[in-house]
């Protein structure tokens, strides 16, 4: 029997069908949320979602408060809290000479080939970093587990291509002016062990 309750369950059923597929075909992007220090307009990846390229920076920072830096991008020669040597990726040093903590720290970095002109940006929410005031953090992105380690795109312009490649990085965090850094990897493939 076809009757009306059972053509609006079956209609509502299909339109929830159809809002589920587009949930789980959407990207990692939300609507920008709005605060007075650090926002983004993107969700942080984990090590099981897709890392991909953004459109554009997601990072909205109106604080003037210095304090936030970016001392070191390494992209070859990389080590390991201990110092010990580890496989080529993006590592990020920063540093908080604040007098409060660091917290809400994310991250936008844009990687350029110097020979093609490719391009690529990612945007990353450094969940679970914080760095205590006049302390400095180190964060990678080696696909590690961690706190500290963050996914990567095993297919961007920094792994597939052999050219010379550079890269601009953003770091902001609650209440601190935006950091800025840059680093660039040398032409030629992975670094063999020495």
């Amino acid at each position: 029997m076809n009757h009306p309750l059972h053509r609006r369950i079956a209609a509502a059923t299909t339109a929830g069908l159809a809002g589920l597929a587009l949930l789980t075909g959407c990207s990692t992007s939300a609507a920008p949320a709005t605060t007075a220090s650090s926002t983004s307009a993107a969700t942080a990846t984990t090590a099981t979602s897709a890392v991909l390229p953004v459109a554009s920076d997601p990072i909205v920072d109106d604080s003037t408060t210095p304090g936030l830096e970016v001392t070191q991008v390494l992209l070859e020669d990389n080590t390991d809290a201990s110092g010990a040597d580890v496989p080529d990726c993006l590592q990020v040093t920063i540093s908080n000479t604040s007098p409060q903590e660091a917290t809400g720290l994310e991250m936008y970095y844009t990687m350029t080939d110097t020979t093609t002109g490719a391009s690529e940006s990612y945007y990353q929410a450094l969940d679970g970093v914080t760095i205590p005031a006049g302390g400095t953090v180190t964060v990678w992105f080696d696909g590690g587990a961690g706190t500290g380690h963050f996914p990567e795109n095993a297919y961007s312009v920094y792994r597939s291509s052999t050219n010379e490649i550079d890269f601009t990085v953003e770091v902001a965090a609650s209440g601190l002016q935006i950091a800025t850094g840059t680093g660039i990897k040398s032409p030629g493939g992975a670094e063999q062990a020495d």
